[in-house]
């Protein structure tokens, strides 16, 4: 497996854009994309559990509903959340991008990101869906990434390159996702592309269960987006045996969907709103998988662990709380807990109590932008990883006046 260039592009038969429509008040930023596939392509999509749902996720559920997609548009800088019309707004997407391409409006995936509870007015995308579509190009993942993002301060893009069957398949990936991210089923928007002829009923199933250990185990700041939404689409065009049930072939399409989702999730984590740091936290030795998930999730989310990696402050105290009141099963005192950086690993805690240790070391290690925050919990072999940032001023103030 290598990482290759051209992000969603990458993969035979895709092509993509983003533009400035007029949606967002700034012109310098982008805010409507597109994707397109040459041939029709088997789909597959996971979505929010919040029970406010954006509009187009309606509309894009119905329209893969027979496990075919051929396009994805997206506009940022309006959710289309909480609208009387929002579905007609959705569809009536789907429809100008369809007469354009020639393709037909079911196949087309739509999604927004933004404001919510603000009417999405259709001119602005209307006018410009014709320079859209011109602009496909199999170099422009790049701008289609730039056309997703909202609070976002770093495109999120990658492409990798793998072999099934004798033939080189290729997938790459675009995400967006900043603030309110903690998700239940998926998050953030993330659109997946691959040439790689998979079944739609594989395809689901590979991103339905990769899902559990990456994107599900994101958090940024607790709150679960009424628009995230993961889509995948496969055109077939590396010229493989279609992958139709598990086997060596479905385990190698696994292992580079895995490779990518999980830098795609490293990215949104780091870029996290306000953020300065990354935190990664690994829990091995747990009773089982489900309660190691609850034990990492439950510490990366603690607003008092998030804003002592801000502060560069070694609070194991906090880590142990988070244990504590996780609900999981767990012996707190069988605890280890470690912080890790580039620039070392020290220990600050042993059988669930604390140990001496140099505190100029420990603000060393936790000054870096990646920290790492192992636990080890002796009440088993199963291990998990979930992913978060720090908690920082930015953040109020970048929430604080979000609408205005």
């Amino acid at each position: 497996m290598n990482i290759i260039e051209g992000g969603v592009c990458a993969a035979k038969g895709f092509l993509a854009n983003g533009i400035h429509c007029g949606i967002r008040k700034n012109k310098e930023k982008k805010d409507l994309a597109l994707i397109y596939s040459k041939a029709k392509a088997n789909a597959a999509s996971v979505y929010t559990t919040n029970k406010v749902k954006g509009a187009p996720l309606t509309v894009t559920k119905n329209n893969i509903s027979d496990g075919y997609a051929q396009a994805v548009i997206c506009n940022s800088g309006n959710a289309n959340t909480c609208n009387a019309n929002g579905i007609e707004i959705a569809e009536k997407m789907c429809e100008l991008l369809a007469s354009e391409l020639k393709i037909d409006k079911s196949d087309v995936v739509v999604a927004s990101t933004g404001v919510i509870g603000q009417p999405l007015d259709i001119t602005p995308i209307r006018d410009g869906i014709g320079a859209l579509v011109n602009g496909l190009s199999s170099e422009n993942s790049k701008l289609a990434a730039e056309g997703i993002m909202t609070t976002d301060t770093r495109l999120k893009e990658l492409s990798l390159s793998f072999e099934i069957g004798g033939k080189e398949c290729k997938i790459g990936g675009i995400a967006k996702g900043s603030g309110m991210i903690h998700p239940n089923m998926a998050t953030m928007l993330v659109f997946i592309t691959t040439d790689c002829n998979i079944s739609t009923a594989m395809l689901q199933k590979a991103l339905s269960t990769d899902i559990q250990n990456t994107f599900n185990m994101v958090s940024v700041d607790g709150d679960t987006s009424t628009n995230d939404m993961v889509t995948i689409l496969a055109n077939g065009m590396a010229g493989n045996e279609e992958i139709t049930s598990e086997g060596e072939d479905f385990d190698k399409f696994m292992k580079a969907l895995n490779t990518l989702t999980v830098y795609l999730c490293r990215k949104i984590a780091g870029d996290g709103e306000g953020a300065t740091k990354l935190l990664e936290c690994e829990v091995d030795g747990a009773k089982d998988e489900e309660n190691a998930k609850i034990i990492a999730k439950s510490v990366i989310c603690s607003s008092l662990v998030k804003s002592a990696m801000f502060g560069s402050d070694a609070n194991w105290g906090r880590v142990l709380c988070a244990i504590g009141y996780s609900g999981a099963q767990v012996d707190v005192n069988k605890v280890f807990v470690s912080f890790k950086s580039e620039k070392g690993e020290i220990s600050v805690c042993e059988n669930g109590a604390g140990v001496d240790f140099s505190e100029e070391k420990a603000k060393e290690i936790l000054l870096q932008d990646e920290i790492t925050i192992k636990i080890v919990l002796g009440d088993g072999n199963a291990r998990a990883t979930a992913w978060g940032c720090d908690l920082t001023y930015d953040y109020v103030k970048i929430n604080g006046d979000y609408r205005t």
